[in-house]
């Protein structure tokens, strides 16, 4: 039931209800698109045909089919969301305002992870009050997953799941004053797969005047298949569904058989004699891309464009700690993972072995994995973005250790999320089992990283100094170093 104080507001596609409370205003399930289905899940996004009378913006809408996924002993639920919950129109964005009023404040546009397979803006960890309790107006966005986002197909364009943010900026452009918000000072951030959708836009010639700002957090500016690679992954996809690998052939399989046949694609060799899995097999999907975005961002608004970016200091700890893989690991274990992400694997571990001397064959396997999966990506599009942007690159790198799985978690892929959003302290997210372990959170540190994000969206000054060629400045995060002088 409404109650007579909840707020409407008039967008172009017609009148929303939302809901205020002691952050500000919430909108919920705005359709920034129309629903995709049947063929039009293999197509690009169009405009939704909007609705008459006032739209019930106060409840979650439907989330992209999407496979449950497990993490061992750790509880991802906080990052993962609610998995599949059924419904047509889910290309939808959530809104936190401080208020729909004529201000024009500073807009963050955040892409969520999951291996480009999971995931939702319902996840408990993208709760958008801080940034609204600071003056943000915080827009979260769904987007096409797994085959019908990512699966490369004759008939159909390519990045679907791209697209879909593409056309989420677009009405970001078109809708957000209506809330609060200047759409000429947005700021596009997300983490993991949604950072390296992120990264990607800024090679993207279509994304030219959606945004002034990114936050690539845990990306990979090379992590996109090649076109060789996706059509291996678009094989045995049509081999296990029966079909044609075409669109027109895939458009009348329902959206549950896709998910069924999810494992016939786990493990697939992805390594060609032109490139390495980027993703060392975690995922059968990313974007298909004939150069990196790293390696492209002249073609983008990169030059143009404020860039914040890291990693975290432990990021192969997420897929191994869990599963008990940091104890069990075997040196044969290290030297194939190192095998199917490096072109010189030999060269790649001495390093390695160098850099951590003492290392359990985890720790080492946990290295290689992080460096594959995020840190040289992260390195390559910090560098190529610090050459064209003209002193308007930030680098860090989180080490603040969660104390979960008695410890063995560390400074895992993830873990920054928390202090990023400013909800560490949410008893969710504390135990063994849980994200950030059995102790509190440290004193200050989530506002520091929260405000360090916000300040960047409201002025492009995190707070450190700028990362360039002659001056590389890494600002480490959650650990106790000296900050890196002005």
């Amino acid at each position: 039931m409404f109650r007579q104080a909840d707020p409407v507001v008039e967008i172009p596609t017609g009148a929303v209800r939302g809901i205020r409370d002691g952050s500000g205003e919430r909108y919920r399930a705005l359709p920034y698109a129309a629903a995709p289905t049947g063929a039009g899940r293999f197509a690009a996004p169009v405009p939704h045909p909007g609705w008459s009378g006032i739209r019930d913006g106060t409840r979650p809408s439907p989330t992209a089919p999407q496979p449950a996924r497990d993490f061992g002993r750790l509880d991802m639920t906080p990052y993962f969301g609610p998995g599949w919950v059924p419904g047509e129109e889910y290309l939808t964005v959530d809104v936190r305002t401080p208020a729909a009023d004529g201000g024009r404040r500073p807009v963050m546009v955040f892409v969520h992870g999951g291996g480009f397979v999971t995931g939702s803006n319902r996840a408990a960890l993208y709760d958008g009050s801080a940034f609204a309790r600071d003056g943000v107006v915080l827009v979260t966005v769904n987007y096409r997953l797994g085959i019908p986002g990512f699966l490369d197909l004759a008939g159909a364009p390519a990045n679907r799941g791209l697209l879909d943010v593409l056309a989420a900026l677009r009405w970001v452009q078109d809708t957000v004053a209506a809330f609060g918000g200047d759409p000429e000072n947005v700021t596009v951030f997300g983490q993991s797969a949604g950072a390296t959708l992120t990264g990607a836009l800024l090679a993207t010639p279509r994304a030219r005047g959606l945004f002034r700002r990114a936050i690539v957090q845990s990306g990979n500016g090379t992590g996109a298949f090649t076109p060789e690679q996706a059509r291996r992954v678009t094989a045995a996809a049509a081999a296990a569904l029966g079909v044609e690998p075409t669109a027109e052939a895939f458009a009348p399989v329902p959206d549950e058989r896709f998910l069924t046949v999810l494992p016939a694609l786990a493990g697939l060799g992805l390594r060609t004699s032109t490139a390495t899995d980027p993703l060392a097999g975690l995922s059968p999907f990313s974007l298909v891309l004939p150069v990196q975005p790293a390696d492209a961002l002249a073609e983008g608004p990169a030059a143009d464009v404020d860039l914040l970016i890291g990693t975290n200091t432990q990021e192969g700890n997420l897929y191994l700690a869990p599963q008990g893989a940091l104890e069990s690991t075997t040196e044969a274990d290290v030297i194939a993972v190192a095998a199917q992400v490096h072109t010189d694997p030999e060269a790649a571990l001495a390093t390695h072995r160098a850099a951590r001397p003492h290392g359990t064959p985890g720790e080492l396997r946990s290295a290689v994995l992080g460096q594959a999966l995020f840190e040289d990506g992260t390195a390559r599009m910090a560098q190529a973005h610090a050459r064209i942007s003209g002193g308007r690159t930030y680098v860090y790198s989180f080490g603040y250790r969660s104390t979960a799985l008695e410890g063995r978690l560390g400074a895992a892929h993830t873990v920054e999320l928390p202090f990023v959003f400013d909800n560490a302290d949410e008893p969710w997210l504390h135990g063994d089992t849980r994200l950030l372990g059995p102790g509190p959170a440290p004193a200050g540190l989530a506002a520091h990283v929260h405000g360090a994000w916000a300040a960047f969206a409201s002025t492009g000054d995190p707070g450190w100094a700028p990362y360039t060629p002659q001056r590389p400045s890494v600002k480490a995060l959650g650990e106790v170093v000296a900050d890196s002088p002005r």
